[in-house]
C-alpha cells in the first residue's frame, strides 16, 4: 500500500515532471552545444533534437504526471481541461528545476569546448542554453521576440490539445509522444528565426540562470542590453492560453461524445471507445 500510495502522490508527480524535462534538456541544450560551440551539424540538427528530446522527455513522465514538461502546458490544462489548479505551481519549479540540471549537465560537459569556442562567455554562445531576439544575430526587438513567442506557444498548444483530444483522432499505439515531438520539430523548423522557439517557461528560465551562476554575465539582457528573461516567460503562457482557447472554441465544442458528426467523404468517424 505505501509504494502505491507514493506512485500516487504529488511527489511522484513532480518527480516525473523533473526528470522528464530534464531528459528534454539534456537533448535540446546539448545539440546547441554540439552544433553552435562544437561545429557539428546545422540548424536541422537542433530542431530534429529538440523534438526527440520532447518525445523522450513525454515517455518518461507521461504514466506518472501526463508529462506537461511545461509550464505553459501546465497552465493551459489547469485553464481548459480541469487540471489542478493547486498544482501548476509545483509542476512548474519541478519542470525549471528539470531544466536547470540539465543545463549544469551540459555547460559541464561542453566546458572545454565553450571555452575555446567562447573564451569571454558572451553572448556568442549564450544562446547554447537560453534565447535571444533574432538568436542573437537578426534584427528583432524584444517586442518582436514576444510577438513571436506568444504565436509559437500558440501553435504548440493549439495541436497538443488537437493531438491529446480522446473525442478528435488521436494518434494511436502509444504513438502521442512522437507526434507531439514532431510538432516541436515543425515549429523549430518554421518558427526558429525571430525568438529561437523557446515556447516554454522552463526550457528558457531553468538553463539561463544554470548560464548566469557558470559565468555568463550578460543571461538576463539580450544583444542590445535590454532586459530579456521575461520574453520567453510571458510569451509563452498568454501564447499557450491563446491556443489553447482557439482549439476549445474552434474543435473542442464541436466534438461529441454521444455520437459522431453526420458522415461526409473525408470525415474522420470518432473512435470505438468515444461514441
Amino acid at each position: 500500500m505505501a509504494k502505491r500510495g507514493w506512485r500516487n502522490s504529488l511527489a511522484a508527480e513532480l518527480s516525473a515532471e523533473f526528470a522528464g524535462t530534464l531528459i528534454l534538456i539534456l537533448f535540446g541544450c546539448g545539440v546547441v552545444a554540439q552544433v553552435v560551440a562544437g561545429g557539428l551539424g546545422d540548424h536541422d540538427s537542433i530542431a530534429w533534437a529538440w523534438g526527440l528530446g520532447v518525445t523522450f522527455g513525454v515517455y518518461t513522465a507521461a504514466r506518472i504526471s501526463g508529462a506537461h514538461l511545461n509550464p505553459a502546458v501546465t497552465l493551459a490544462l489547469a485553464a481548459f481541461k480541469g487540471f489542478s489548479w493547486s498544482k501548476v505551481v509545483p509542476y512548474a519549479l519541478a519542470q525549471t528545476l528539470g531544466a536547470f540540471v540539465a543545463a549544469l549537465l551540459v555547460r559541464w560537459n561542453y566546458s572545454e569546448v565553450l571555452a575555446k569556442f567562447d573564451p569571454g562567455h558572451t553572448f556568442k554562445s549564450q544562446f547554447v542554453f537560453s534565447t535571444l531576439p533574432g538568436n542573437g544575430v537578426n534584427p528583432i526587438s524584444e517586442w518582436g521576440a514576444l510577438r513571436d513567442q506568444i504565436i509559437g506557444t500558440a501553435i504548440l498548444l493549439f495541436l497538443i490539445f488537437a493531438v491529446t483530444d480522446m473525442l478528435n483522432t488521436p494518434p494511436g499505439a502509444n504513438m502521442g509522444a512522437f507526434i507531439i515531438g514532431l510538432i516541436v520539430v515543425a515549429i523549430g523548423m518554421a518558427w526558429g528565426t525571430d525568438a529561437g522557439y523557446a515556447i516554454n517557461p522552463a526550457r528558457d528560465f531553468g538553463p539561463r540562470l544554470a548560464s548566469f551562476i557558470t559565468g555568463y554575465g550578460t543571461a538576463w539582457r539580450d544583444q542590445y542590453g535590454n532586459i530579456y528573461f521575461w520574453v520567453p516567460i510571458v510569451g509563452p503562457f498568454i501564447g499557450g492560453l491563446l491556443g489553447a482557447a482557439l482549439y476549445k472554441y474552434l474543435i473542442g465544442n464541436f466534438l461529441t461524445r454521444d455520437g459522431d458528426l453526420p458522415t461526409e467523404p473525408g470525415r474522420v468517424p470518432a473512435p470505438e471507445g468515444n461514441r
